[in-house]
């Protein structure tokens, strides 16, 4: 298709700049989590975490050795003119990034089957396609997954289940995480819906900047509970103790039957995306 050049590019650059940088916002509240932070050995950790994402940026080096799986959310607007074979393309772009990025990635896509590892598998990249009504352009976020933003997610299907019985099952996993999943860490929290579209909400709730609470005053507030509650636990940045286990907690919710399912994910402290919209024409906007 005519726009599939352009989608290959931005399918290995998204990924190669997730991977190298990490996200202003989140630099911004791990700032903010050192003003706070009591912990002396937590504001070591931070300052750490801060000094990692300064010299990626200015080296154009890796943030983490373990660059993850490539993972890809396509949000088509409904009055776009791209047209693309969006999913063999990024998968083509990402290929191509491999073959030429320095240093090389390291084989971290497993075939959960055999264990053989690679760059490439069956389903990679991973790819969900959503539509945005009444806009013209494309947006693609890449958001590699790695052991600490992925081994951990969780989820449970309760009946009829109070607000309160949600929460304590989200400190819980959060509680069974503990500091194994490289924090401070932004939860995404999804409610309600089917098995797996709950999952897709956790998973799109981590990719919302940090320091924007929902637009609903309820889940607003759920999400401030949320995070205190998490923060109290005292795991704190890598497990070391303190105040900072997350960055902030993230919750999206969708009508279902009586059945609930309710879904808890996570990114590592490096909170790994990248954002690009494509506009009619093909002009690009760097988001993230």
């Amino acid at each position: 298709m005519a726009d599939d050049a352009l989608i290959r590019r931005l399918g290995g650059e998204l990924f190669n700049r997730a991977v190298r940088r990490v996200p202003d916002d989140t630099v911004h509240a791990l700032r903010q989590a050192m003003e706070r932070e009591r912990t002396e050995t937590a504001r070591k950790t931070l300052a750490m975490q801060l000094r990692s994402a300064e010299l990626a940026a200015e080296r154009n080096a890796f943030v983490c050795s373990d660059n993850g799986i490539p993972v890809y959310f396509v949000r088509l607007g409904s009055e776009s003119p791209i047209r693309a074979d969006f999913k063999a393309a990024l998968k083509a772009g990402y290929e191509a990034l491999v073959e030429n990025v320095q240093p090389p990635f390291l084989p971290h896509v497993t075939n959960p089957l055999t264990r053989e590892r690679s760059h490439t598998g069956k389903g990679v990249p991973i790819v969900t396609f959503d539509q945005e009504g009444g806009v013209d352009w494309v947006e693609i976020v890449c958001s590699p997954k790695a052991l600490g933003s992925g081994r951990w997610a969780a989820l449970e299907l309760f009946t009829f289940p109070s607000i309160a019985e949600i929460e304590a099952y989200v400190l819980d996993v959060a509680i069974r995480a503990g500091g194994q999943h490289c924090p401070p860490v932004a939860v995404g929290v999804g409610i309600g819906g089917t098995f797996d579209y709950a999952a897709k909400m956790a998973k799109e709730a981590t990719l919302r900047p940090l320091g924007t609470p929902h637009t609903d005053p309820e889940v607003a507030a759920m999400e401030d509970r949320l995070t205190r509650a998490i923060n109290a636990l005292g795991y704190g940045p890598m497990g070391t103790g303190g105040d900072t286990t997350t960055l902030g907690v993230h919750v999206e919710w969708c009508a279902g039957h009586g059945f609930t399912p309710v879904a808890v994910a996570f990114n590592c402290w490096i909170n790994r995306r990248s954002r690009v919209r494509i506009h009619p024409g093909g002009d690009v906007e760097w988001i993230e």
